[in-house]
């Protein structure tokens, strides 16, 4: 286990960089926060380094983690200045950024997906890809004007399914739609001037679910690529759902039909 004492250490400098977009870019790595996060990665996931703070070593048995990778230890006041949260658990993770197949998603057996227009909210976009992954979507595309994947608020929300579910960031609606219109996989928007319902719909086979951006909703342009139009019953007084609550009354509806 290395220690780290000042802020001036190169290994310092560089963890407090990545809370910025433009350097976990540059990197290609993200910082997985907290006990619960660093616990759900995956055996086979690379892990750079573990870091923690003083309290935690001093409360826990870090070696399970050199055997995965060098353990850094800070002091709990500079540590502290690395997190997001208010009252950090005492551990981080160096992980490079995930890689998923796309073909390989592509090509099972009857998958389904969901897709999001400009998701901006952090908080939804984690909550998002957490339902997305409790029911056993095959993948979440994002398009571009989204939220950063590796938002610290966003990893938080997702309670480590990140490592779970493919997401693929920055993708083009346009191409999307070309592309599950040539694998036969109907796209179907959540769209306040649908008329159907989603319970209406065979969702046995393929599909895809899109949804819009929580203050506009669906553009022109992106509800136009879909084959068809959905609405949810909203029978008392509110206009619309948040759209992680949305995606979550879609995607349970899949399940229902698939497990019967």
């Amino acid at each position: 286990m290395k220690k780290i004492e000042s802020r001036e250490n190169k290994w310092f400098k560089r963890l407090n960089g990545l809370k910025l977009k433009k350097n976990r870019d540059k990197e290609g790595v993200f910082l997985a926060e907290g006990l619960r996060f660093v616990s759900e990665i995956p055996e086979e996931q690379a892990v750079e380094a573990f870091v923690v703070s003083e309290g935690f070593s001093a409360a826990h048995d870090v070696a399970i983690y050199e055997k995965k990778a060098p353990v850094l230890c800070i002091p709990d006041g500079l540590f502290a200045t690395l997190c997001d949260t208010e009252n950090p658990q005492g551990i981080l993770a160096v992980c490079p950024k995930l890689d998923w197949d796309e073909t390989a998603v592509f090509r099972k057996k009857a998958p389904f997906f969901l897709l999001a227009e400009e998701l901006n909210d952090p908080g939804n976009l984690g909550t998002v890809i957490r339902t997305a992954d409790a029911c056993g979507a095959d993948g979440v595309f994002l398009s571009k004007g989204s939220v950063d994947l590796y938002n610290p608020k966003v990893l938080r929300a997702t309670m480590g399914a990140l490592f779970h579910i493919p997401v693929f960031q920055d993708r083009s609606l346009e191409e999307l739609s070309v592309k599950l219109k040539q694998e036969r996989i109907p796209l179907y928007a959540a769209h306040l001037q649908g008329k159907d319902y989603p319970y209406d719909l065979d969702l046995r086979q393929s599909c895809a679910f899109l949804i819009g951006n929580e203050a506009r909703g669906l553009s022109e342009q992106a509800a136009a690529y879909c084959d068809q139009w959905v609405k949810i019953p909203m029978p008392g007084r509110a206009e619309s759902l948040n759209a992680s609550v949305a995606a979550a009354v879609l995607l349970y509806e899949v399940v229902r039909q698939r497990i019967k």
